[in-house]
């Protein structure tokens, strides 16, 4: 009983089979969402605008702007005093150190006898001009008066030409003693500069400070001979500017003009100080390849000769479409590009022309838009038409984007 409805349910079976199978409805495609999230996560940034700064860095040694020498204008003199010592600030004309004023002051005596002695030979070669000056304006007279008595045959020629005569050597004696006054006076005139000179040795004995500034050498000592054929007494730094002589590479010298912001930091300032660069020295050095720029340092930053800092000169400052240094690719040709991810996923090989690199950031000039999506970074596995699952940078990558992205 049991076997015959057994074999009746396996032939209707056997029947039915081919009728389920036509009957069987289409497999249900899967849902966009369900791609969506089955696509791999890949992490991408939004090109948005920033402002992007150019920057250089170098570093480099504290030096004087400018170095003045100071040196004794007074040969032979012993030093008497020393009025100044490094480290002191010192006023354009102040005294630093006097030298032994003895030989000039007793040379200063001699020149003033002679001047006197010379103004005693010009009273005396005056007062022979003035006496030469009348006797010839006597014989003048003589002769002229006996002149016309000879002719009127009153006196004899030959005593009339005698007068004319004594006349005649008058006149000489006159331009003699003239000559004598004149030379008297260009003695005078010879004493006078020598006492000038004398005056001016004698006040160059006090050495002056020629600028304002800071006194960093002191190599005079007291009682030793002034002499300008040795070092220099004194070394001062003109109104205490300082300036930073940075290193520069080939490639940045020439980017680096006066007149830009620099940012200097030092292990001895807690902050940093703002500077300028002054010049830029059109030189390279042979050996080690490598140019000078000359920053201004602040006076209130007390920089000190010797000391080392960092310098960060800014070359440019521009807002530009910015986005993640790891974005860029580079291409075979040279060229640079990024993987731009549309609004379906779909990752596009896009070139660009880069700008600006500031840290992490580096400008885009051509070919995208503010606005696009790239991927974040460009050595991700990800080639040209590939569909992705875009998560923002800052998302995890486990969460998967809104689906308005």
């Amino acid at each position: 009983m049991t076997s015959f409805p057994l074999r009746i349910l396996l032939a209707v079976a056997a029947l039915c089979a081919p009728l389920a199978a036509t009957a069987q409805p289409e497999a249900i495609p899967a849902s966009a969402e369900g791609q969506t999230l089955s696509l791999p996560a890949i992490s991408v940034v939004e090109v948005r605008p920033a402002l992007l700064r150019d920057r250089i860095m170098a570093s480099g040694l504290v030096d004087a702007v400018e170095e003045v020498q100071v040196q004794p204008l007074v040969e032979g003199q012993a030093i008497d005093a020393l009025l100044a010592d490094v480290g002191e600030r010192v006023e354009a004309g102040q005294v630093l150190a006097r030298l032994s004023p003895a030989t000039l002051e007793l040379q200063l005596s001699q020149l003033a006898a002679n001047r006197a002695a010379v103004e005693a030979q010009i009273a005396q070669a005056e007062a022979t001009l003035t006496q030469a000056t009348a006797n010839a304006e006597e014989a003048e007279r003589v002769a002229a008066r006996n002149a016309r008595l000879a002719a009127d045959g009153t006196v004899p020629r030959a005593q009339a030409d005698q007068t004319t005569a004594a006349a005649e050597a008058a006149r000489a004696a006159v331009d003699v003693a003239r000559q004598g006054v004149e030379a008297a006076r260009a003695q005078l005139a010879l004493v006078e500069a020598q006492i000038a000179h004398a005056e001016l040795q004698l006040s160059r004995t006090e050495v002056k400070a020629p600028v304002a500034g800071v006194v960093v050498e002191r190599n005079a000592q007291i009682g030793a001979i002034a002499s300008a054929a040795g070092p220099a007494m004194f070394t001062i730094i003109r109104d205490g500017a300082m300036e930073l002589r940075a290193e520069l590479a080939e490639g940045d010298l020439l980017r680096v003009q006066p007149g830009q912001t620099v940012r200097l930091t030092g292990m001895a300032w807690s902050d940093p100080v703002e500077g300028r660069v002054r010049l830029v020295e059109p030189v390279i050095d042979r050996q080690s390849r490598l140019g000078l720029a000359r920053i201004d340092i602040p006076a209130e930053a007390r920089a000190v000769r010797g000391m080392a800092l960092m310098a960060e000169i800014l070359v440019a400052e521009e807002e530009q479409l910015a986005v993640p240094v790891t974005a860029i690719g580079s291409e075979p040709d040279g060229g640079t590009s990024v993987m731009r991810v549309g609004p379906d996923g779909t990752v596009e090989r896009v070139a660009v022309r880069t700008g600006i690199r500031d840290g992490a950031l580096i400008g885009i000039l051509e070919g995208l838009a503010a606005g696009d999506r790239v991927v974040a970074k460009a050595g991700a596995f990800v080639r040209d038409g590939d569909r992705v699952n875009p998560v923002p940078a800052d998302q995890p990558a486990d969460q998967p984007a809104d689906q308005g992205e």
